[in-house]
């Protein structure tokens, strides 16, 4: 049993969600899959997200949704945990938070509705709503852009090479019908709502003690 006063325990589980639920502005908890990120303000640059060990980009593994009470300018705020998964690294593991007070120019000041959108397509979007352009192939910021179309977006030259091989080449040169579905660059890890419940006391049950006195009177003790 938790302690008095203790605060309840929270359990995350990973569970399939539709596309529209994951989005920046449902404010999800989730694993796998690019960022939702909030906004642009305080997000974390190429070279923040490199590997202190190996130098290559970090992979997004996970954020919460953890709102901080009586913080104004922390009403919206998101977790974010990235992980290098090259082995043999396989190491650094980085934190980041993103964060938002609940007027702002980006997101309603109601609560998300928890109806899908009349659009729910599974297009992905690599565009802030503040404008920031995000990497291709791991959907942080993307600072860098094609020389040639002018845009796709990326990171580094190593996400952009990876993009080129896996498709780009052969739409770059085709401005009028630019491949908007982004192919799978095996980077990303696989794309889970984290749904989180809080754990009940689990109260101790009461066992009846069984009445021995016919069974003993039955063996003359």
């Amino acid at each position: 049993m938790a302690a008095a006063g203790a605060r309840p325990v929270e359990l995350g589980f990973a569970e399939s969600a539709p596309a529209w639920r994951l989005r920046s502005e449902q404010f999800p908890s989730k694993v796998g899959g690019r960022p939702a990120w909030l906004g642009a303000a305080g997000l974390p640059g190429p070279r923040a997200l490199a590997c202190a060990l190996c130098g290559r980009p970090l992979s997004f593994l996970l954020q919460v949704y953890a709102p901080l009470p009586g913080r104004a300018d922390a009403f919206h705020r998101g977790i974010f945990l990235f992980c290098c998964r090259e082995p043999p690294c396989c190491a650094g593991l980085r934190v980041f938070r993103n964060q938002l007070p609940r007027k702002n120019e980006f997101y309603s000041y109601e609560p998300p509705s928890e109806n899908p959108p009349p659009e729910t397509g599974e297009s992905v979007c690599l565009q802030l709503k503040s404008g920031a352009h995000l990497c291709r192939v791991c959907g942080c910021l993307g600072p860098k852009t094609c020389s040639r179309c002018h845009k796709a977006y990326y990171c580094s030259k190593e996400h952009q090479t990876l993009d080129w091989r896996l498709g780009h080449k052969q739409t770059c040169a085709q401005p009028d019908h630019f491949d908007h579905i982004i192919p799978d660059h095996n980077f990303l890890f696989p794309e889970f709502e984290i749904v989180i419940e809080t754990e009940e006391e689990i109260m101790p049950e009461v066992v009846e003690k069984e009445d021995y006195s016919e069974i003993t009177g039955s063996m003359g003790i």
